[in-house]
């Protein structure tokens, strides 16, 4: 009994100790990517400083980057040639406004007043007068960003994520990028994969102006059953050609083998629920190819694979499919069924005609096995704003 009780308490010890650990190098971690991001971007803001009051001369500002990156490989190692002291460049002239609005709010909350002198510098008064570059030392204090409850972190993200971001022209675009990688805490990889697959143009494809304005600010937002289409779903990573026969349950088969990277295409919020689940009714069996839930939209979610054209069939099987769901399977807490027919070509006037002008449950998106061309996927958008 007392050996049971012993090892009980070492594994709820050896639990406590391991979450410290783990939390400790999560912080440490946390920690070296803001202070990477904020020198870097000071070491920009020097590098612009200086060719606004630089010679005019033409390659004035390569020889300068050239020189530094030799001057500073030689002191402190890799990480500074002038590639790399160019996207430091870049990324300040990126978020150049984010320096002075986070600056602005450290001050406010030191209640430490801001005026502009003749020169457009601005100028910190206190007690006695004080510069702006005295307080650049703040942005990368190791107190003053761990003090949450009174400054706020302008780079959460890290040095390798905002060189994929300083490459995105369109700020309305890099904003969503960035505000999803920290809400849903993408890795490198899948700020890369999410950015190749177009997935702010494919939102955008399917909301009005408004919405569209939203992505920017907000991120993807679910609050109704169309906020979680996606048109097209980019497949790649199922590694089907396009050109290669394949079946229905062969589609099915790949999406469970990479059933992850499937459910983070599908969006926020999903989970799988079931494959081929059968309903029956009047001594008839169906199969529903894949069944999810949505814990933000607290609905089921039925996919049917079509490989081929979309029929108006295919729009009628789904009804049936949700109707059941509804009166059947879904709790009265939980929101109405929601159904997707994922086909291979979709005809917009097929969908429309079929279904109700009030619908709010059934959808059909297109699936592609490779990722979309970004020249492609614009030009839709550009149509549509049309």
């Amino acid at each position: 009994m007392g050996k049971v009780q012993k090892s009980t308490i070492d594994k709820k010890l050896l639990g406590k100790i391991r979450g410290l650990i783990e939390g400790a190098r999560n912080s440490v971690s946390r920690h070296i990517d803001r202070t990477i991001c904020n020198t870097y971007f000071l070491i920009g803001r020097y590098i612009v400083e200086d060719e606004q009051h630089g010679q005019e001369r033409a390659g004035y500002a390569d020889e300068v980057l050239k020189y530094l990156g030799k001057e500073l490989t030689k002191q402190f190692g890799r990480g500074f040639s002038a590639r790399n002291l160019a996207n430091m460049k870049k990324f300040y002239l990126t978020y150049q406004t984010r320096f002075t609005d986070s600056i602005l709010q450290t001050l406010s909350a030191k209640s430490i007043n801001v005026v502009e002198n003749e020169s457009d510098t601005l100028i910190l008064q206190n007690n006695s007068a004080k510069s702006l570059k005295d307080t650049e030392n703040e942005l990368i204090n190791p107190i003053w960003q761990n003090n949450s409850a009174k400054f706020n972190n302008p780079f959460p993200l890290s040095w390798s994520h905002y060189l994929i971001l300083c490459r995105i022209d369109n700020p309305d675009e890099r904003s969503f990028y960035e505000i999803e990688a920290i809400n849903s805490n993408w890795k490198l990889k899948e700020l890369e994969r999410q950015f190749n697959s177009s997935l702010y143009e494919r939102l955008v494809l399917s909301r009005d102006k408004k919405k569209v304005k939203d992505l920017s600010e907000k991120g993807q937002i679910l609050q109704v059953p169309a906020d979680a289409i996606k048109n097209p779903l980019v497949l790649e990573f199922l590694g089907l050609k396009e050109e290669s026969e394949y079946s229905e349950s062969d589609l099915e088969k790949a999406i469970i083998d990479k059933l992850e990277h499937f459910l983070l295409e599908m969006g926020k919020g999903f989970l799988f629920a079931g494959r081929q689940v059968r309903i029956s009714f009047e001594e008839e069996h169906f199969y529903l190819d894949l069944v999810l839930y949505n814990r933000l939209l607290k609905s089921f979610v039925l996919i049917d694979l079509k490989i081929g054209k979309l029929r108006h069939q295919d729009l009628g099987q789904m009804q049936m499919y949700v109707n059941y769901y509804d009166r059947h399977v879904k709790t009265e807490e939980e929101n109405n069924t929601i159904g997707i027919v994922i086909c291979k070509d979709k005809k917009d006037a097929v969908v429309e005609m079929t279904l109700p002008e009030n619908n709010r449950q059934i959808f059909a998106s297109k699936y592609q096995l490779y990722l979309p061309s970004k020249e492609e996927i614009r030009k839709l958008v550009t149509e549509k704003e049309k």
